[in-house]
């Protein structure tokens, strides 16, 4: 099989699995909980935005979650669990790695004997169960409970060794040097393991978002990108390559052995008690992969950001108002950061929030969040040409560049959505100067609010009538 062909049969296989619903779907129907032509039209939602059927019924509004599981047990005679009244026993964990408990949605509770219960969004994954038994040497007991609690309190609670996501800084943090790691006499797998978590403490440890892998001569060579500047931090030694290469790679969910056309994946990983998320973006050059890796911080609440309640009041008012909330800085400056902060803000409100995004840096409550799939033909193109037909009353559109996406900006408009997006520009001159061209002129008189981000700790919040006199 073609690499190409075959990284698009497993990313159909890993994003769109769930063998219980699977199973059970037509008995929905039998029992007259949906129709058939509603389940007909769940399945299509499903396969565009890579979900299961049952979170494309829930996420649609057909079916309330717990009425969904509530069914599941009915038919399959296995209790169902709210997660909310449970404390998972950490002694536990050893039995299901971090990275099983991610991709089989799947948390151990507690341990009795030899049978060990765990939670599952999917307990008819016969093959997930049998690999945990024969990593845990126990029966297993399984439980029904929704997929976005199990993961709520994965994020929660795991600590494992077995990834990279156990990253402690300490009070010597500023002398930290990953090729220490590097050198250490250790080998195999585990080593490399260890010089990715080195790596990656190290950009914490100097507020470095951006890391690169490009391939030279001697080796792979790590650069941090911080203020638009490139700086080199060493080199992994060519003999490792392909082994940090491909660890990396499996890591992130992506496929180690296609290195012929780009892939997209997500890093999890632990700084002390907080989770982070990291883009990592694979790219075929004529030395070989380069690897992208982008750390993105967990939203906070609004008025930690934004201080002043002045211009907090003109963003809550702008998220009640149907227009263009623009958020605009320079790279790296944090504008994912704020606008996920924005989609939290609101995301109780009880209207319909959607994205559409190449990756889902963080799982937002309430947020119907969507990522793009080119793999299946599921780009920003077609995204835009459906998603009106879902309601959303807010949302939220991943680096619109297009003439055609601008456009489509000013129909939401008109359609009475709130969108917000955001737009690359270094100071406020230089917006001034890009929103100059004819191709902005629509557009710009439809931004009702306007985020700056000066720097990490200047953030200018703008009025439709403030922003019209700057930008004339």
């Amino acid at each position: 099989m073609h690499s190409a062909q075959r990284l698009k049969k497993k990313k159909m296989e890993t994003t769109i699995s769930n063998k219980t619903l699977e199973k059970l779907k037509y008995e929905l129907v039998r029992d007259g909980v949906v129709s058939y032509e509603t389940l007909e039209k769940a399945e299509e939602l499903a396969n565009v935005q890579r979900i299961n059927i049952g979170q494309a019924l829930i996420n649609s509004g057909i079916l309330a979650e717990e009425t969904l599981l509530k069914f599941l047990e009915s038919k399959l005679h296995i209790p169902y669990v709210n997660l909310e009244d449970y404390s998972p026993d950490a002694k536990c964990f050893k039995y299901v790695s971090f990275s099983d408990a991610r991709r089989y949605r799947i948390i151990p509770l507690f341990k009795i004997e030899d049978i060990l219960t765990v939670a599952m969004a999917d307990p008819l994954d016969l093959f997930a169960i049998d690999k945990i038994i024969e990593a845990a040497e126990c029966s297993i007991e399984p439980v029904i409970a929704s997929e976005a609690s199990i993961v709520k309190k994965i994020d929660e609670y795991y600590k494992v060794a077995d990834t990279v996501d156990n990253i402690t800084l300490s009070s010597e943090a500023e002398d930290f040097d990953w090729t220490d790691e590097l050198h250490k006499e250790d080998s195999g797998e585990e080593h490399i393991q260890k010089v990715i978590r080195a790596i990656l403490k190290q950009a914490i440890i100097e507020d470095v978002h951006e890391v690169n892998f490009e391939q030279v001569e001697e080796g792979l060579k790590v650069v941090f990108k911080q203020n638009g500047e490139a700086l080199d931090k060493g080199t992994v030694p060519a003999i490792l390559n392909s082994a940090f290469v491909s660890k990396l790679k499996t890591l992130s969910n992506l496929d180690a052995t296609v290195c012929e056309i780009p892939q997209l994946g997500k890093l999890c990983f632990k700084v002390e008690n907080t989770m982070l998320i990291a883009s990592v973006s694979s790219f075929p050059t004529i030395m070989g992969e380069r690897i992208s890796l982008k750390i993105y911080k967990p939203p906070q609440a609004l008025d930690k950001i934004i201080v002043d309640e002045k211009q907090r009041a003109i963003l809550s008012n702008a998220l009640e108002t149907p227009g263009i909330i623009l958020v605009c800085g320079s790279p790296l400056s944090g504008k994912t950061h704020i606008i996920y902060s924005l989609l939290m803000e609101t995301s109780n409100s009880g209207k319909n929030i959607m994205t559409i995004e190449s990756i889902a840096k963080y799982e937002l409550k309430h947020v119907n969040q969507c990522e793009l799939n080119e793999n299946i033909g599921f780009n920003m193109d077609k995204a835009l040409r459906y998603v009106e037909f879902q309601s959303p009353d807010l949302i939220y559109l991943e680096g619109v560049k297009t003439r055609d996406a601008f456009e489509f900006l000013s129909e939401l408009f008109y359609n009475d959505k709130t969108v917000i997006t955001e737009f690359m520009a270094n100071n406020m001159t230089d917006l001034r100067q890009k929103l100059a061209f004819d191709d902005f002129q629509s557009f710009k008189s439809l931004v009702t609010c306007l985020v700056f981000i000066h720097s990490k700790d200047s953030v200018e919040v703008f009025d439709k009538t403030t922003l019209q006199k700057y930008l004339a």
